[in-house]
């Protein structure tokens, strides 16, 4: 599996992060190419807690997330799955003086493979993937600013 890591820090606290990290609410503000949550099932952020959502037209197309790992104040790992990929994304909260650090990774699979698909992963799939993880942590922080 391929791996893609993005941290950044931003001022505010654990708890008040993960409250806005969890609010499927207002995910189309910040989660880069996500145009609306379809759903949101079964105790989300818990373990099996799901939720499904829809890019734009460009995008990923529907777009499945199952919890299958979430510690409270730490984070959440969650099984994702779309035309294209299937793997899992960690979000993790540290505490950093006055901020807090989250890392976000995405470690995936391509489902449509060749013998050229490793050549593009590394060319361009991956550039992408880190590029989105980017764009999606930088929103966030301005999420998170705006509900301090």
């Amino acid at each position: 599996m391929a791996r893609v890591v993005v941290a950044l820090s931003f001022p505010g606290t654990v708890h008040e992060a993960e409250s806005c990290w969890y609010d499927t609410a207002h995910w189309p503000a910040w989660v880069d190419g996500l145009e609306r949550v379809l759903d949101v099932a079964g105790g989300w952020p818990e373990p099996g807690g799901s939720v499904r959502w829809e890019s734009g037209p460009a995008g990923r197309g529907r777009v499945s997330e199952r919890v299958a790992a979430y510690e409270p104040l730490s984070g959440q790992t969650v099984e994702v799955e779309d035309d294209a990929i299937r793997g899992h994304q960690h979000v993790a909260f540290t505490p950093a003086g006055d901020s807090v650090e989250v890392a976000l990774s995405l470690e995936y699979e391509i489902k449509r493979r060749s013998i050229v698909t490793p050549l593009i992963d590394v060319l361009f799939i991956r550039r992408a993937m880190e590029r989105s993880l980017r764009a999606t942590l930088t929103r966030f922080g301005a999420q998170l600013a705006g509900t301090r």
